[in-house]
């Protein structure tokens, strides 16, 4: 029996988990829209921001084969990959460019959705930031982006079953439960990503929420009463 080494540090896991959770409640907010559905669409989006911002200080902070380096790597060996030369733990160079398509496109829809507006009761935490012609432009976008969302799902779905069938790789029990087998002797277990670096990344996560809240703003002022009629 193959040993199991680890390799999804806890943090990870749950920034994964909780992150497809999110876009679930997000995507469907989102296309129901209306008054009765706005306002969790857009705490939706500000929790999406936090769970972004932690990710890209585990990038940093985390442990070997969530750091940013080992993803750089990976991609280096794009032309061994393909040769069936590679042996590394982690993302793959294919599952790597997935990764960051999937993050970037998030980050910029939820970053969108910050200065976006429904044209009649809704405006976004920063509305107020941008000129109302720019927000319509940046609405339509992200309206378009829902769909770009669900195309990265898509892949990202055929992808896990690809790995389970060709290759017997179940990459959904890796990710529950941070381990998987040891394939060759030269494979690492994960190192780093403990309590501090984690604590570390929340504090960001929450200092990016409260930036994208807009609670800094100065309040408008109340509008004028109405004069009476007689």
């Amino acid at each position: 029996m193959k040993q199991q080494i680890r390799v999804w540090d806890a943090p990870l896991r749950i920034f994964h988990w909780l992150l497809a959770l999110s876009v679930i409640v997000g995507l469907v907010t989102g296309w129901l829209g209306g008054s009765s559905w706005i306002g969790w669409h857009e705490r939706t989006g500000l929790f999406i921001i936090g769970l972004l911002s932690f990710r890209l200080a585990w990038l940093v902070l985390g442990s070997t084969y969530a750091r940013l380096s080992t993803l750089l790597g990976s991609l280096l060996s794009l032309p061994q990959y393909f040769a069936g030369q590679w042996r590394q733990l982690g993302h793959n160079p294919l599952g790597v460019l997935s990764v960051l398509a999937m993050l970037a496109m998030l980050s910029w829809q939820a970053v969108s959705g910050l200065f976006t507006n429904d044209g009649s009761v809704y405006t976004g935490p920063l509305y107020r930031l941008v000129s109302s012609s720019f927000s319509g432009d940046l609405t339509r976008l992200h309206k378009l982006g829902l769909w770009i969302i669900i195309g990265l799902i898509a892949l990202h779905l055929l992808a896990i079953l690809l790995h389970f069938v060709l290759k017997k790789h179940n990459l959904v029990k890796a990710m529950l439960t941070g381990k998987t087998e040891q394939q060759y002797p030269e494979q690492k277990a994960a190192q780093g990503g403990h309590w501090l670096a984690f604590v570390v990344a929340v504090v960001i996560a929450c200092g990016a929420v409260y930036l994208a809240s807009g609670e800094w703003q100065a309040k408008p002022p109340p509008a004028p009463a109405a004069a009476p009629a007689w």
